[in-house]
């Protein structure tokens, strides 16, 4: 016996399109556009501070120890300068020449057996992708800083 067959459950029909097919697609990628962008210049720009806060440490240590272990203040303060560029370089900063140690002594003369070094290191860090056009309304560079002591060796003779 074969009869009409019977189905169960609702029917599916298929209703007319709203236009609206696809919308959502769009709408999440136009909105993860728009937050991963400043999510990864974020990510760009704190990688740039950490690697010149890693690159301004060493810098001021090997300044300062620089400083200490020369043979004069002068021959120190040109060891120093040289330890910051080489430090700095090796994260990828370029220093141009520009004045970012800054050396201070506890006694005069500064190499005085029992005093102290103090060396400051200062980096403008740039923001990535900035352009320079805008250098005049709005500041577009970090400020990195680091200091360091080191002491004069006590049981050694005076240098100038």
């Amino acid at each position: 016996m074969t009869g009409p067959s019977t189905t169960t459950g609702p029917a599916r029909t298929r209703t007319a399109s709203s236009g609206e097919e696809g919308a959502a697609v769009v709408e999440f990628l136009g909105v993860g556009v728009l937050l991963l962008v400043p999510l990864v210049y974020l990510v760009v720009t704190l990688g740039q501070l950490h690697a010149a806060g890693f690159a301004v440490e060493g810098a001021a240590r090997d300044a300062a120890r620089a400083v200490v272990t020369a043979d004069s203040a002068a021959q120190g303060a040109v060891h120093a300068r040289a330890a910051t560029e080489v430090a700095l370089a090796d994260q990828g900063f370029a220093v141009d020449g520009a004045d970012l140690l800054q050396l201070e002594c506890s006694e005069n003369p500064c190499l005085t057996p029992g005093a102290t070094v103090g060396v400051r290191v200062r980096y403008e860090v740039p923001l990535p992708l900035a352009p320079a056009a805008l250098q005049d309304w709005v500041p577009l560079s970090i400020p990195v800083e680091a200091a360091h002591v080191a002491p004069v060796e006590e049981h050694v003779a005076a240098r100038p």
